[in-house]
């Protein structure tokens, strides 16, 4: 004799495999609309922390210039000839700083320095796909 028949529907535990089919499927619409919102919101996070470091960039060359004078500023600027010399000046004044500017920018996102720090000009910075951020 089947033992569920001695005790009423109600009384019974576990689920049904109707029920537990209606559950997974359930989960399974949701993971597949929450899914791609993450991954959205995970590359708008690196490109807002891209365009983020590329401001303390700026500041940071605002920085250098009131702090070794206008006529050095731009003498060790023309000196240094790479983006990371620039980048190695620059690193005092930036209150987070890593030890190489590509360590220092999320992974494929890159900046340009301007050619004259006097200039005043702001850091250009380019997104994985080689597209410029204007920011």
């Amino acid at each position: 004799m089947n033992a569920s028949a001695h005790y009423p529907r109600s009384a019974r535990r576990g689920f049904s495999l109707v029920e537990m089919m209606a559950c997974v499927s359930i989960i399974g619409i949701i993971a597949f609309m929450a899914i791609p919102s993450v991954t959205r919101m995970r590359s708008d996070s690196e490109r807002n922390l891209a365009i983020a470091r590329a401001e303390a960039l700026n500041l940071a060359q605002a920085s250098y210039i009131q702090v070794n004078g206008r006529t050095q500023a731009a003498l060790n600027w023309a000196a240094s000839s790479s983006a990371e010399a620039k980048y190695t000046l620059l690193r005092p004044y930036l209150s987070f700083s890593e030890t190489t500017l590509a360590a220092f920018m999320p992974s494929g996102y890159a900046v340009t320095f301007p050619p004259s720090i006097t200039s005043m000009t702001k850091v250009a910075l380019t997104s994985p796909s080689n597209t410029p951020i204007y920011y």
